[in-house]
């Protein structure tokens, strides 16, 4: 047996330490330690090709996609092809998704209004209608506004009630949580229906199954014995995880695109701030790729990835660290550096990526809260030729924690970039001499 396997068992029993457990010296089992087989690198004629275009075809589009979470009154004032949310938060306490929100709790509270709001995303609402109704709402309003509804699906880290990081990929082992987790994620699909819509699963949680082992198949997860239902055929683990997320989606919602989250930093060093010029990013997006592709990121429609998830002047003023990215390009952190990251991982993998939760600062707010400086907005806005060429298919703006700049607070600058890029008539998602992926 792998001896991270090992670990990982004697974790669960409680038999071990995390510590001692990462000590552990991988030759200690005696044997090799099983390594994620590679996907087969692209030819050529596959590498320069358009990875974007049959998605963005089935979507109804043609150009690099603009969007973010936003106010009702920020996304009425312009053509944006995208919407966000977040569900997140938590789930229902019962081992089904509640039928009313008076009679249901989540965290051992009462969803009721009265008792001054529910965990469950299921019940941000007024509690006589029925649980979904946020959603619902969401979806038509986005309809309403021929925008596409985008669902952020960030529920395991709440759900779980560890902080993030390896306690929170170890509690997927529990059949109990995994059970009512993906019986949300089923009445999530349901209000869907055959909605057109982008599904974005599980920010941060892929990479910290990544810092546990490089092949997501020894990582045990409750799946098959959670969710036999749907996912009856897969097995428990990490790996089968994944999988099962997207074939849900497959079945519940046909039309929605479904993708995995790609963190720069997953491979422990993190790509995007990376200062080293020796390093080269694209074998570190590589090692990204394998993993996810292993959960079932090739059977998805595309890959999401982020540039940070707050301000970068936010980062330097209450932290000391420095996240800017070098708009020239001569030093490190670079955009260029960013774009070759994310080229490379979608070329692995053979999807599309789709820049989310980009930072919404920029140069001439004052450096206070809801309004601090970022120059990652305006450079995309600069540069949406260079998101295409690295298979970006769309980049959508927002904050990613309380405090950080938004489209309601950035003096309107988000608003007035955006017209302005669909003024223009946008990017085209193919750059001249890339052809249609086939």
């Amino acid at each position: 047996m792998p001896s991270i396997s090992r670990c990982l068992i004697l974790l669960l029993l409680g038999l071990w330490t995390l510590p001692a457990c990462l000590a552990l010296p991988p030759e200690q089992d005696g044997e090799a330690t099983l390594e994620a087989p590679a996907p087969e690198p692209l030819h050529a004629a596959q590498a320069t090709s358009c990875l974007a275009r049959p998605l963005l075809t089935a979507l109804g589009k043609s150009r690099v996609l603009v969007g973010g979470k936003m106010s009702d009154d920020i996304a009425a004032q312009a053509p944006f092809d995208v919407r966000y949310i977040y569900l997140a938060g938590g789930l229902f306490d019962s081992p089904e998704p509640c039928g009313s929100c008076l009679s249901c709790s989540a965290q051992t509270r009462s969803c009721a209004n009265a008792s001054g709001g529910c965990a469950w995303w299921g019940c941000w609402q007024w509690d006589q209608q029925a649980p979904g109704q946020y959603l619902r709402d969401f979806l038509q309003a986005a309809a309403v506004r021929k925008q596409i509804p985008m669902i952020t699906y960030y529920e395991l880290l709440h759900t779980s009630g560890v902080v993030d990081g390896t306690a929170e990929v170890l509690r997927v082992v529990d059949a109990s949580l995994m059970r009512r987790y993906f019986n949300d994620w089923r009445f999530v699909l349901k209000q869907i229906g055959s909605t057109t819509a982008l599904l974005h699963l599980e920010p941060d949680f892929w990479a910290y199954a990544q810092f546990l082992a490089l092949d997501p198949r020894l990582l045990p997860a409750a799946v098959a014995s959670a969710n036999p239902t749907d996912c009856g055929h897969l097995p428990n683990s990490v790996a089968g995880m994944g999988r099962c997320l997207i074939s849900m989606a497959r079945k519940y919602a046909p039309n929605a695109k479904v993708g995995l989250h790609a963190s720069a930093w997953a491979t422990k060093l993190d790509a995007h701030l990376n200062t080293n010029p020796l390093l080269d990013v694209t074998v570190e997006a590589r090692k990204v790729a394998d993993f996810l592709s292993l959960c079932g990121a090739a059977e998805g429609d595309f890959i999401a990835v982020e540039a940070s998830d707050r301000d970068a002047q936010w980062y330097e003023v209450t932290t000391g660290t420095l996240r800017w990215w070098d708009p020239s390009n001569f030093n490190y952190p670079s955009f260029r550096q960013a774009f070759s990251w994310s080229k490379a991982l979608s070329e692995r993998l053979g999807k599309p990526h789709l820049w989310w939760q980009l930072p919404v600062g920029n140069m001439s707010l004052p450096g206070t809260w809801e309004r601090w400086r970022d120059n990652r907005l305006d450079y995309f806005f600069d540069h949406p030729d260079q998101v295409a060429a690295a298979h970006g298919f769309g980049m959508v703006f927002g904050a990613g924690m309380e405090g950080q700049t938004n489209p309601s607070t950035d003096g309107g600058h988000f608003l007035r970039r955006s017209k302005a890029y669909f003024a223009s008539g946008g990017q085209p998602t193919c750059p001249s001499g890339l052809s249609e992926a086939r």
